[in-house]
């Protein structure tokens, strides 16, 4: 296990990450920081618990929104996806169809030509 330490709002946390991992924590740290500074800067210094509980709130939303948009663009590709199947299902079938009307007129000739033999 790796230990870093990490600032947020001015406050060193002591942190415990799997190995390889550290650079990871410290850009997430440093995202919180940055998040926490931009909300003490709007309401003032009201606390690090409250400030963090906010910042924490923050973040979740903008979680909350990002999972919002992944199902949006998974239920837009699978309509795509449908769309393009159907296409291409109607594509084929008016392919397709002429040569079977083709060979179904055939088979009736030779029907009709073995019934006059």
């Amino acid at each position: 296990m790796a230990q870093l330490s990490v600032t947020i709002n001015g406050r060193d946390y002591p942190i415990v990450c799997d190995d390889g991992q550290e650079e990871h924590v410290t850009r997430l740290a440093a995202y919180i920081d940055k998040r926490a500074g931009e909300i003490a800067s709007t309401v003032g210094q009201v606390g690090e618990g409250r400030l963090l509980v906010m910042t924490s709130l923050l973040v979740a939303d903008e979680l909350s929104e990002a999972y919002d948009e992944m199902e949006r663009l998974q239920i837009a590709a699978k309509n795509s996806e449908e769309a393009i199947r159907n296409e291409t299902r109607e594509s084929l079938e008016a392919r397709v169809a002429p040569v079977v009307e083709s060979l179904a007129t055939r088979i009736e000739n030779i029907a009709a030509g073995l019934e006059s033999d």
